[in-house]
């Protein structure tokens, strides 16, 4: 007897799985994604209009001489700033070993940060207010 209930709860089971994998393999999501995945990893960012505006991260901003000893004096995005910041403590070795989130300030970090030390996530509050 335990066989035919373990059948016929195997084959109520059936059934309803199949259902819910083919409402999963409908959705409108699950298809673009597997569209979009079919031509490489990662997502695709549409390419910005020639009408567009520029977002934050993409404007040229102008840094203050103190940021600009290490980034360069010409304006500059957002995004490209903090990568060349962390370009620059990783080329100087100012990323603490023991506490790799915080940054250990040389004398040009000083003149941007205004003390010692930093942690990464305080690093774009110090970057902002060198950018105009």
């Amino acid at each position: 007897m335990a066989t035919k209930t373990t059948k016929k709860a195997e084959t109520k089971a059936e059934p309803e799985a199949a259902p819910k994998a083919a409402a999963k393999e409908a959705s409108p999501k699950k298809a673009a994604a597997k569209d979009a995945g079919d031509e490489g990893k990662g997502k695709k960012v549409a390419a910005p209009k020639s009408g567009d505006k520029p977002n934050a991260l993409q404007k040229p901003l102008q840094p203050t001489p103190e940021l600009g000893a290490i980034v360069g004096d010409k304006p500059i995005p957002r995004g490209e700033v903090v990568s060349k910041v962390w370009d620059y403590i990783r080329k100087h070795s100012l990323q603490n070993p023991e506490n790799k989130r915080e940054i250990l300030a040389d004398d040009k970090l000083k003149k941007v940060f205004g003390k010692d030390k930093a942690t990464m996530f305080e690093m774009n509050k110090y970057l902002a207010q060198h950018l105009k």
